[in-house]
């Protein structure tokens, strides 16, 4: 089976106490799709949640191998959404992009490959479209897929429908190539054509796996790129 890992996020309990979770939506899709899902935990001594990006220290060596440890048990990782981005996901994604690891970020994911090499940084979007619906069973605006792209082989359609969760947008990224932009023109998926798969896109297909066929092909192609290719799977 292929294990793909998923880095934990961070949030409170009512009483607000830090936490670190995986979402539902996350580990349902991925099984259902036929994974099995290993979370990656945060790997410093402190609460994640409630450390500011300016406060966390360096990273050890110590607690580099330790993520390093996690990608080797691992065939693909899923970036998911989220509301803080820490050096521990700039750390793992680039390892993953070292290692050559299949990569698919959503949301959140998506902006944190927007900034690879880059102090994190995102914009507010101020738009006609919605882009931050509060259904989950819809899908809210249109985005116009490039057709040279890793995201046209996968769906096959130049125009698509996607949901739609968050409230601010990625500028250009040097080390990624832009996908797809919303109808209102802001980037809506990047990838690395230098990497087996490495796609990050600005919407959740994880939340709409169960009716929408576009969303299927991106977690099943994530997903039989990280079997064929993994080097946890046993044919290697």
């Amino acid at each position: 089976m292929v294990k793909i890992g998923v880095p934990l996020r961070y949030s409170h309990l009512d009483d607000n106490r830090p936490i670190l979770f995986l979402g539902e939506r996350v580990r349902r899709c991925l099984q259902k799709a036929g994974a099995m899902v290993i979370p990656i935990a945060q790997v410093q001594d402190v609460d994640y949640a409630d450390t500011e990006f300016d406060q966390f220290e360096e990273l050890t060596l110590e607690e580099k191998k330790e993520i390093d440890d996690y990608l080797d048990m691992v065939d693909g990782v899923f970036f998911p959404g989220g509301n803080k981005v820490t050096p521990f996901d700039q750390y793992l994604l680039e390892r993953c992009i070292d290692k050559d690891i299949p990569t698919l970020g959503v949301c959140l994911g998506m902006q944190l490959m927007s900034c690879y090499k880059e102090a994190f940084k995102v914009y507010e979007t101020d738009s006609y479209i919605n882009h931050c619906q509060e259904d989950d069973f819809i899908l809210s605006h249109k985005v116009i897929v490039k057709k040279d792209s890793l995201l046209y082989r996968i769906i096959g359609e130049k125009e698509i429908m996607v949901n739609s969760f968050h409230h601010y947008h990625v500028s250009e990224n040097p080390f990624y190539e832009i996908s797809a932009v919303s109808e209102d023109g802001y980037i809506e998926a990047i990838e690395k054509k230098d990497r087996i798969f490495h796609l990050g896109v600005q919407w959740h297909p994880e939340i709409s796996y169960d009716f929408d066929e576009n969303s299927r092909k991106i977690i099943d192609s994530f997903l039989d790129v990280c079997l064929k290719n993994g080097h946890c799977n046993e044919e290697k």
